[in-house]
């Protein structure tokens, strides 16, 4: 796969400073103002400010200058202006608005961890000692932005722009309301939904375990419960655990861990799933805010304010 990586994102929020601090205790590293960075893939999540909540920008990595000539063949063929400069491409996704840039950048090598040792029927692998995980302590550190998903009410157009124009791969698909996309190993790196407005849902965090992504949660609820939107569960498509925490602009931020990963595409054969069965395998049921958030009407507003 000539692209390796979904890069970073920059998401419009109407007051940076809270959601900024929102960012910070959820554990990622401040750099330069509204500029956060995860421990094994650096500078991921940038903020700006925006009337009304969104995704402003994408970036996706490529292998090499090749990898970027041919992105831009390809949007070329679908009427999608393009700019190449130097190491990067630039252009703007048509329905959403949002700016990508795929830039030629080195594949991320992330630094292994010892295996959490787990004691089962005919298997112990931790004899005369407590979990490791009981001497946790601190904040739990994200190791790198693993995917986000938007709504639009062009799924169709948006999923042909990723797809035919940039070079996205679809994992799975929910049946007449959302497709998986992956520019990465990662199971998906990009999830389209059908939804009345653009906007952002989530973006999703790579934490070492399932302890991680409990730890981490639990601490950003300690300091305010009201930021629980839906968890602790596992999903289906996808398989990875889940616990979604909602920041000050109403976005929803995902710790994650154990995605199901796709090395060789001839392996894995995409399915499509039936309504919301291919949602989660166990865990609370998801509120009618993770589905249809409560400010979608507002955003609505907002977007139409704005053109």
């Amino acid at each position: 796969m000539a692209l390796h990586a979904l890069q970073s994102l920059t998401i419009g929020v109407p007051d940076p400073v809270r959601t900024a601090a929102f960012y910070a205790d959820f554990g990622l590293g401040s750099g330069t103002r509204h500029v956060f960075a995860a421990a094994d893939a650096g500078e991921q999540l940038r903020i700006e400010h925006s009337p009304y909540r969104r995704l402003l920008e994408m970036a996706i990595a490529a292998d090499d200058p090749d990898d970027l000539e041919r992105v831009r063949r390809s949007l070329d063929a679908r009427g999608v202006a393009a700019r190449l400069l130097g190491s990067s491409l630039h252009c703007v996704e048509p329905v959403t608005g949002t700016r990508v840039e795929v830039r030629v950048l080195p594949r991320l090598v992330q630094r292994g961890i010892s295996p959490t040792a787990y004691n089962g029927p005919g298997r112990v692998e931790r004899i005369n000692e407590r979990a490791a995980v009981v001497n946790r302590a601190g904040p739990v550190i994200p190791r790198k932005l693993g995917h986000c998903v938007i709504g639009t009410p062009e799924p169709e157009a948006v999923r042909r722009f990723f797809v035919e124009g940039l070079g996205f791969k679809v994992s799975d698909e929910v049946k007449d309301a959302a497709v998986f996309l992956r520019c990465s190993v990662d199971h998906h790196n990009l999830l389209i939904h059908q939804a009345p407005v653009n906007f952002l849902h989530h973006t999703s965090w790579q934490v070492d375990d399932a302890d991680e992504v409990g730890r981490g949660a639990m601490r950003m609820l300690e300091a305010d419960p009201s930021r629980h939107v839906w968890g602790f569960g596992r999903h289906c498509i996808g398989a990875n655990f889940f616990w979604y925490l909602r920041d000050p602009a109403g976005n929803f931020a995902e710790y994650y861990s154990d995605m199901d990963t796709i090395v060789d595409d001839a392996l894995w054969s995409p399915q499509v799933w039936e309504g919301h069965k291919g949602l989660y395998l166990w865990g609370p049921p998801p509120p009618p805010s993770f589905l249809h958030p409560e400010d979608l009407a507002g955003l609505m507003v907002g977007a139409h304010g704005s053109a």
